[in-house]
């Protein structure tokens, strides 16, 4: 009787140092901290949002400028073509006005 308490004692200590690193590895000890300050979770959220919200407006400027500078050659090269067109475009609009 003895030896099978061992053997079931031993397999629990298993199971719970198993769960202890479970525990250990999903924080949950720094989330139930965070349900029992609410401030603390506010303030943890908030700062997060705000670092958020500056990487992407940092990433977005950053993205667009070098998209506007990669394309600002092919339409400097197509800039006449595109004079010629809009002026065309004004010529049909003033004869359609005069009619």
């Amino acid at each position: 009787m003895a030896q099978v308490d061992n053997s079931l004692v031993e397999k629990l200590i298993r199971k719970v140092e198993t769960l202890s690193v479970s525990m250990e590895k999903m924080k949950l000890a720094e989330y139930v901290y965070l349900l029992q300050h609410p401030w603390r979770l506010l303030y943890v959220n908030f700062i997060g949002g705000v670092a958020r919200g500056f990487g992407v407006a940092v990433g977005f400027t950053l993205i667009t400028g070098v998209v506007l500078y990669l394309l600002q050659r092919p339409l400097l090269a197509r800039l006449p073509y595109i004079g010629e067109v809009i002026a065309e475009l004004v010529r049909i609009v003033n004869t359609k006005l005069g009619q």
